[in-house]
Formats: structure tokens, C-alpha cells, sequence
């Protein structure tokens, strides 16, 4: 059974557009899985950075497990390498030297193998215009669900 649990970066959707997404494994200790399980983990900072040819994940936070032992605590915002294929490392490296390309940490959850995943997205920023419609498209959609359900709530009575 597979643990639903997942830690989102809403920030991200907001500051950029997402071009593609990916599925990448991460290299994490047996503490830190615990403190995933737990939901004590934060992307709001983290971003993707390209080592010697290897995709790294940069300032992740993953709270320190608390029944961990002193042998297997490990600082809470270390560098953590991602896992892919080395045909979709070459893609994603070609596309990031392209103009305004980055890549982006979304989302952490559990596969259905019970592995930590990351999905990571090929964005590129927003203009502070393009954030404002993103609101205002928000708001709408908000107001129009609200006038459906009360619309909704007044025909079943």
C-alpha cells in the first residue's frame, strides 16, 4: 500500500510556467525517509542544479528525524542527488542552456512501490504580468464555484 502523502511546492506553479515534468528518484538516508514519511519536509527554497553531468537537488529541507540515532542525523538541507536516466540527464541539460530554462522541484510523494519520488518540472519564470492573470483566473474560478454550489444548495432544498 502506498503512503499518500505529499509535500507540494505551491510557490513553484505561481513563479514559473511549466514546460514538462519528470518523475526522478532521490538518494536519501533511512532517517530522512522516516521524516518524508512523517510530512516534515519543505521545497519552498529548493532548486535543481547540474554537477559533472549529474542533476542535484539544492537546499531541501528534510527535518531532522527525532528518534533518529547520533550516527544517522544528517544536516537537514544538504545537497541530494536525483535520479534519471542518462538520456533524459542529456535532454534536460541541452533544454536548461537555453534562455530562462530551469528546473524545478514540485513535488515529493511515495510511489506505489513505497519509493520517495520527486517530480520535477522544466519551467520558465513568469512576468509579474503573467502572475497577476494567473490570479485573477484563480479568483474567478473561485467565485464560479462558489455561485454553483449556493446554486446547487438552493435547488435541493
Amino acid at each position: 500500500m502506498a503512503n499518500t502523502k505529499e509535500i507540494v511546492n505551491r510557490r513553484a506553479s505561481h513563479e514559473f510556467h511549466f514546460v514538462s515534468t519528470l518523475e526522478a528518484g532521490i538518494v536519501l538516508g533511512g532517517s530522512e525517509l522516516k521524516s518524508i514519511r512523517a510530512g516534515h519536509a519543505g521545497l519552498v527554497d529548493a532548486y535543481c542544479i547540474f554537477i559533472n553531468g549529474e542533476l542535484w537537488i539544492k537546499s531541501l529541507y528534510i527535518k531532522e528525524y527525532e528518534n533518529a540515532n547520533a550516527y544517522s542525523v544528517r544536516p537537514s538541507r544538504r545537497d541530494r542527488k536525483l535520479l534519471l536516466h542518462k538520456s533524459e540527464l542529456r535532454k534536460l541539460e541541452k533544454r536548461v542552456k537555453e534562455k530562462g530554462m530551469s528546473i524545478v522541484p514540485y513535488k515529493i510523494y511515495f510511489s506505489d512501490r513505497n519509493f520517495v519520488k520527486v517530480e520535477i518540472a522544466l519551467a520558465q519564470g513568469k512576468k509579474s504580468f503573467d502572475k497577476r492573470e494567473s490570479i485573477k483566473e484563480k479568483d474567478t474560478k473561485r467565485d464560479i464555484d462558489r455561485v454553483m454550489k449556493a446554486a446547487k444548495a438552493k435547488s435541493s432544498l
